[in-house]
C-alpha cells in the first residue's frame, strides 16, 4: 500500500522551513524499520525545523504529512533524548516567533470587518492598547513597569533567590526556638494538684457545652410541638400511654412539651396582643348601657328678659 501525497505538504515544504535560526544538531530516533512513509531521519529533521518556524506541533505535523499522536509517540521512544532536546529548542524559537507576532499586532493592529445591516461594508484597523502596554512592560520593565511588579533580570533574580534563602533560614530559626520553648514547657513536671484543677476546668467546660446543647435541642422541640395540630399531639400522648403500658411503667411525658392548657393560654395571649396592636395600643373597652332618658330631647332654657314689654305683630315680624 503506497501512501498518497498530502497536498498540505506543498504549503510549507522542508526546504522553505530551513530558515528556523540556529537549531541544535540532534540524532534522529532510531527506527526498527526504514519505511518511506514513516518517521525517517529526513522527516524528523523537517519536523523540528517546522516546529521552530510555527511553534505549533499540529502545524509541524501537517508540514511533514504525519499525525500528531505519532509525533508524541516518537518522542517517548527509547533513544529519543536528543530528539526531545531539539523539540524543546524548537519550541523556544517558536515562542520568539509568537512574541514577534504579538509585537506586530501591538504596533500595526489587526483588520476587523465592519458589517451594516448584515452586509460587509468594509474593514477597519484596531490597535490593542493593552497588548501594547504588555509588550512594553516586558521588553522595557525599567521604564514602563511603574505601579506594578517589575520584571527581574538575571541580577535581580539572583538577589531575590538570595533573599528568599535568608528569609527561610530566619523563619526556620524562629520556628525551632518556638518548638524548643514549647517542649520545655511540656516537659516541666506538673503537680498533682495542678493536673486535678486542669481536669476539673476541662470537665466544667464540657458540661457547660453539653447543657447549652441540651437546652437548644429542647427549645427547638418545644417550638415544633406547639406547631403541631391538637390531633397529632393527642396521638403522641396516646403513644406514650401505650408504650408505658407495654413497658409496665408510668407515663413519662418530656418536661419541655407544653400541655394543651398552656398552649391554649399562649395562643389566647398572642391573639390579645394582635388585637391590641390593631387598636393602636388602646385597651379593650367594655360596652355599657346608656343612662335612662338619653334619647329624649331637653327643652332649651330661654333667659328671662330684664325689661319685659308688650310685643306686637310688627315687632314679632322683625325677629
Amino acid at each position: 500500500m503506497t501512501r498518497r501525497t498530502d497536498p498540505r505538504t506543498s504549503r510549507t515544504s522542508p526546504l522553505a522551513l530551513h530558515n528556523a535560526g540556529q537549531l541544535p544538531d540532534f540524532t534522529p530516533v532510531p527506527r526498527q524499520g526504514n519505511r518511506h512513509d514513516g518517521w525517517t531521519e529526513q522527516r524528523q529533521r523537517a519536523f523540528i525545523e517546522a516546529l521552530a518556524d510555527t511553534g505549533s506541533v499540529h502545524a509541524a505535523c501537517k508540514a511533514v504529512d504525519m499525525s500528531q499522536p505519532g509525533a508524541y509517540y516518537l518522542r517517548r521512544q527509547p533513544g529519543a533524548e536528543s530528539f526531545r532536546a531539539a523539540w524543546q529548542a524548537a519550541l523556544d524559537l517558536g515562542v520568539q516567533r509568537i512574541e514577534d507576532t504579538a509585537m506586530d499586532r501591538a504596533l500595526n493592529g489587526v483588520e476587523v470587518p465592519v458589517y451594516s445591516y448584515g452586509k460587509l461594508v468594509g474593514t477597519r484597523r484596531v490597535v490593542n492598547d493593552r497588548l501594547l502596554m504588555f509588550m512594553l512592560r516586558n521588553r522595557a520593565p525599567e521604564r514602563f513597569a511603574e505601579g506594578s511588579a517589575k520584571s527581574l533580570n538575571a541580577v535581580g533574580k539572583m538577589e531575590l533567590k538570595r533573599l528568599k534563602k535568608q528569609w527561610r533560614q530566619e523563619w526556620r530559626k524562629e520556628w525551632e526556638a518556638e518548638q524548643h520553648a514549647g517542649q520545655n514547657a511540656d516537659q516541666a513536671p506538673a503537680s498533682p494538684q495542678h493536673r486535678m484543677e486542669a481536669a476539673q476546668r476541662a470537665r466544667q467546660i464540657i458540661d457547660a457545652k453539653l447543657e447549652e446543647l441540651r437546652q437548644s435541642i429542647e427549645a427547638r422541640r418545644a417550638a415544633e410541638w406547639k406547631t403541631l395540630s391538637p390531633e397529632t399531639r393527642e396521638t403522641y400522648r396516646r403513644y406514650e400511654e401505650l408504650r408505658a403500658r407495654d413497658l409496665k411503667r408510668g407515663v413519662q411525658m418530656p418536661a419541655h412539651l407544653a400541655s394543651e392548657a398552656d398552649i391554649a393560654a399562649e395562643q389566647a395571649e398572642i391573639e390579645r396582643a394582635v388585637q391590641l396592636r390593631k387598636r393602636g395600643g388602646r385597651p379593650e373597652e367594655t360596652p355599657t348601657l346608656p343612662p335612662p332618658g338619653w334619647g329624649k330631647r331637653k327643652a332649651l332654657e330661654v333667659p328671662a328678659e330684664e325689661n319685659p314689654r308688650w310685643r306686637s305683630i310688627k315687632d314679632d315680624g322683625w325677629e
